[in-house]
């Protein structure tokens, strides 16, 4: 039981990992003893954060477009020559766009769902070949989909490509898990309510204390909260869960009846 809870010596990727919930993950990774891959577009503050966390443990950034299937391909292949286990895959990379619905673009549309939807399904399918390698029946690999609470409630937004996008990654992740349970990989999934990112920075900068206030837990989602929930559904701890998207939210949806 006392190693209920370890990643030690587990290998893992974190897309979206310089910044936000994507970073606050990737710490907890390093600093329990995982070998931590984290990838971003923007070269700069992916390797500062890189940079950081490897003061704390095992970090390598490498620098990927995941927004086209050419740019997750390419990831995709200098992670295999690198790895040939992967236990973690986290499959946060993210994108937002509003507009009031009179004005939305297609663009905003694509954009959100090639990086939200379709960026996640194609690099399972691409890696899956060292998540096979990594599970076996006691300790699976894993897979974690970052969805978010605006999947299941209206999001009081005009952002919607976000919530429909983020809607989409919940049944995904439904669908993956029964297909790819019987090659010993778990995917599960996250959807958090209110964290410090570049997306909510806005409305945080506006009034933190107040928007904290008014969720039930009394504040807003801490890099803990973050990595905890993680750490939990890539530990032998979460080995029989499968298919399911944990709210991570304080609250939130509970309250909202």
């Amino acid at each position: 039981m006392k190693d209920l809870f370890s990643v030690s010596g587990k290998v893992a990727v974190v897309t979206g990992g310089s910044r936000g919930i994507g970073a606050m993950i990737a710490r907890g990774f390093v600093e329990n003893g995982a070998k931590t891959y984290i990838t971003a577009r923007k070269l700069e503050e992916l390797q500062a954060t890189a940079g950081q966390l490897s003061e704390l443990g095992e970090c390598i950034a490498i620098p990927s477009d995941l927004s086209t299937l050419e740019g997750i391909k390419a990831f995709t292949a200098e992670l295999q020559e690198r790895e040939s286990r992967i236990d973690i895959l986290v499959n946060n990379a993210g994108a937002t766009w509003g507009e009031k619905i009179d004005d939305f673009p297609e663009s905003g549309w694509d954009k959100v769902m090639d990086l939200n939807v379709k960026s996640p399904f194609f690099l399972v399918q691409q890696l899956l070949p060292a998540l096979r390698e990594a599970g076996d029946p006691q300790d699976p690999a894993r897979v974690i989909n970052i969805s978010s609470i605006n999947a299941y409630a209206n999001p009081g937004m005009t952002n919607y490509s976000y919530s429909a996008s983020k809607a989409a990654v919940v049944q995904m992740t439904r669908h993956l898990a029964a297909d790819l349970v019987k090659d010993h990989i778990n995917v599960n999934g996250i959807a958090p309510g209110l964290f410090p990112s570049k997306m909510t920075a806005f409305a945080l900068e506006a009034d933190e204390e107040g928007m904290g206030a008014a969720i039930p837990r009394g504040r807003i989602g801490t890099p803990e909260d973050a990595a905890g929930t993680a750490i939990y559904l890539c530990s032998r701890a979460s080995a029989w869960v499968t298919g399911h998207t944990l709210l991570l939210d304080g609250g939130v949806l509970a309250n909202a009846g």
